[in-house]
């Protein structure tokens, strides 16, 4: 086990009180988790402030407080670490604690508002066909190597995160990719890994319950790029409007994709339908199983992220023909007789959304009735309800709004407030069905053959949060379940 002093290699302090060379077994930044001989890493979080549980981490072993204020009394036998900013302490000291993990292994971020899981499952998927054994930390699964972990969080903790690289370096893990949220890096969640790379993908109003405005909700994701070092590369969307801004201060290789401007790593869709994509990429024809255009700048994003860790560019393409993506993003589903098309998709933004309906009202046919199921979410952004709500009438021939995950909010007040988004001819189109099994179930009833439904919101979630309980609910097995029951 290292001691204090060894993990606190660099770090900005304001005066240590105690032993530095005590023996560390554990960090934690949760009070219930501290043991004997713990490090208790006292956060201010966004509900609850860890200055205020220091006498139980004690009480239960705490050896070490690292804070930034100090208590007024001072516990016999505790050593008392002073830091300006215990968030980002967190990540440096549990990085030294678990042996600077992803300074052995090649580590990739991926933010933006939408496109992160579908580009990072991706990197992981076509590493790991190239022969390297790969790990992956996103909002679906974290995987070390061919062994799947559960996910909480789309970025971990800092002291979690840090656990995560170890077994992955263990394990022999050659690069790992990795879903870079806004909240993580607001929160430091981040701090000391050490990056080989970032991409940006797009940025949309997402998490303005959090960040408040959009202007500060750019100017986080834009620290990330700020903080990459020399050594990384730094690839961002250039079709983009806020895409080269991410670019302006960092100091890593400024790399761009493009299906619009020129850019580093270019693109052009030949063909877009409901059985692929076909692109140029870099002058080079390619066939893809993914659909749309929001897929073609993922896949764009990681031919370019691929190339720049010194893949071989063919190799990349035909590998990266072959690949599916994420689960719960844009998933497909076919009724046995009618041949009606289900779409689940992990759309929850208005922007995601907009994405999806447009590439589906590109592909559909003439005739070829387009229905809509989508919720939004309790606890959140509650601006983004009735502009879902409108984007979802306006774009479908049918829209059935219904719960989405209420969490500890009343559902048909987020209905409510959904349906204020809706003009007269959009509500002659709408229906409001708060439970969302009965709403899919109700699309599928309205469809007629070769029809499309889109089921929106939830994607790989196997889930429903309903007043602070999660309860199992999965939309594909809702959908593919109904679709069975069809002509029966």
């Amino acid at each position: 086990m290292p001691v204090l002093s060894h993990i606190l290699n660099n770090l900005p302090t304001v005066a240590i009180t105690g032993d530095k060379e005590v023996v560390v077994d554990s960090l934690c930044i949760d009070s219930r988790s501290a043991t004997h001989g713990s490090v208790f890493i006292a956060v201010r979080g966004t509900q609850a402030d860890g200055h205020l549980f220091i006498p139980k981490a004690i009480a239960q072993g705490a050896a070490v407080i690292v804070c930034e204020t100090l208590p007024g009394e001072l516990s016999e036998g505790v050593t008392y670490v002073q830091t300006p900013d215990t968030a980002t302490a967190a990540g440096f000291m549990a990085a030294a604690f678990y042996g600077h993990p992803s300074a052995d292994m090649r580590v990739v971020g991926v933010t933006g508002t939408n496109g992160k899981t579908t580009t990072a499952t991706l990197l992981y998927q076509l590493f790991e066909a190239l022969g390297y054994k790969c790990g992956l930390i996103s909002t679906v699964q974290n995987h070390i190597h061919n062994q799947v972990e559960p996910s909480t969080h789309t970025t971990p903790d800092a002291i979690s995160v840090q656990a995560l690289l170890r077994k992955m370096a263990d394990a022999g893990c050659a690069y790992v990719f990795m879903e870079v949220s806004s909240h993580a890096i607001h929160q430091s969640r981040i701090a000391g890994i050490l990056f080989a790379g970032g991409i940006f993908t797009n940025i949309t109003h997402d998490h303005l319950d959090y960040h408040k405005t959009f202007d500060e909700y750019i100017r986080v994701k834009k620290l990330f790029f700020d903080n990459l070092p020399e050594s990384a590369f730094a690839l961002t969307n250039a079709d983009d409007k806020r895409g080269m801004v991410m670019l302006q201060n960092t100091r890593a290789d400024k790399q761009a994709y493009s299906l619009r401007m020129p850019a580093s790593v270019k693109g052009k869709v030949l063909e877009n339908n409901l059985t692929g994509l076909v692109m140029l990429v870099d002058n080079v024809e390619a066939h893809f199983r993914m659909i749309g255009t929001f897929n073609a700048y993922n896949l764009l994003a990681v031919y370019g992220a691929a190339t720049l860790l010194g893949q071989d560019k063919m190799e990349v393409l035909a590998v990266l023909s072959g690949l599916h993506g994420a689960a719960g993003r844009f998933e497909t589903y076919m009724s046995p007789v009618e041949k009606v098309l289900g779409i689940v998709d992990y759309a929850h933004t208005p922007d995601a959304l907009i994405n999806v309906l447009a590439t589906i009202n590109q592909l559909r046919t003439q005739g070829q009735k387009l229905i809509t199921v989508v919720g939004c979410g309790g606890d959140r952004d509650k601006t983004k309800r009735p502009i879902m709500a409108q984007v979802a009438c306006e774009h479908s021939d049918r829209a059935i709004l219904t719960s989405d995950n209420p969490r500890t909010e009343d559902p048909e007040a987020i209905l409510t407030e959904m349906e204020a988004g809706l003009n007269p001819t959009h509500r002659r189109r709408c229906l409001r069905i708060t439970d969302r099994k009965e709403a899919i179930k109700v699309a599928v009833s309205m469809s007629g053959p070769g029809d499309i439904i889109l089921v929106a919101g939830k994607g790989h979630e196997t889930y429903q949060e309903i007043k602070g309980v999660k309860n199992h609910f999965d939309d594909r097995e809702v959908l593919t379940e109904t679709f069975a029951t069809l002509n029966k």
